[in-house]
């Protein structure tokens, strides 16, 4: 099943922004949408569940989240996968650090070197390694999650929705962020607005628990969660504040 929402994100654009005037220093916003992400999971861990060879369902403690790197090569952009593990035990500085890492070091990955062998490979041998990753739970977070985020909304300007043929239990899909007027408070205002689409399996997820997990989700993004509350990166924006 999918759901198209439109989700507020000025604020965490705005705290984006102004980190980048005080210290120089480009955040990342796909980074902070994998942290809300994965505090939504945690409360919601059905949405990472699998079922094992058995028809068994697995659910995982830690919540691992596969994401859709941009990475530039020959001066071209493309998309590269990265999987951040426990995101549900680190905090927005460390996944932001992570996911830079990942992109200056994309050809040390070993994601990047096993798939350039297993591309090689008989069809038939890649088929099966599909089903032992995902029927496996010993196997299984070694090498993949049932979480996945993607960034359509870099190949397109304008309002839409980008739906995936998704093969995860949970897959968020984000779009393009345009100003839109909004009612708040009974004001009309032009608010930074980003079209995502959340692709849920619902053999696993029943329609109530995602009702309530894209809930969360979104306001977990128009709150800034990890970006306003009083951790390493606040305290070095409100230093460099008190300094001017």
């Amino acid at each position: 099943m999918h759901a198209l929402i439109e989700v507020d994100v000025t604020k965490a654009r705005r705290f984006i922004r102004e980190h980048r005037q005080l210290t120089g220093e480009k955040l990342s916003f796909t980074a902070f949408v994998i942290n809300c992400l994965g505090k939504a999971v945690e409360q919601n861990k059905r949405l990472q569940a699998f079922r094992n060879w058995r028809g068994q369902l697995v659910i995982l403690e830690d919540v691992p989240i596969k994401a859709m790197l941009e990475v530039e090569k020959d001066g071209k952009k493309l998309p590269f996968p990265h999987i951040f593990r426990s995101v549900n035990h680190k905090n927005y500085r460390d996944i932001h650090q992570e996911l830079r890492t990942a992109q200056q070091n994309y050809h040390n990955e070993k994601g990047m070197a096993y798939m350039r062998i297993f591309l090689k490979l008989p069809w038939f041998i890649r088929r099966f390694f599909y089903w032992l990753v995902t029927k496996v739970p010993t196997i299984f977070p070694q090498y993949t999650s049932e979480v996945m985020v993607t960034a359509v909304g870099m190949f397109f300007d304008g309002v839409g929705w980008g739906i995936p043929k998704p093969n995860n239990t949970l897959t968020v899909a984000l779009g393009p962020i345009v100003e839109k007027p909004v009612v708040r408070k009974g004001q009309i205002v032009i608010r930074e607005i980003m079209h995502v689409t959340l692709s849920i399996n619902h053999d696993i997820v029943y329609g109530a628990p995602a009702a309530r997990f894209s809930k969360y989700f979104k306001e977990l993004i128009e709150s800034g969660y990890g970006l306003t509350k009083r951790d390493d990166l606040t305290e070095k924006k409100e230093n460099l504040i008190t300094t001017k």
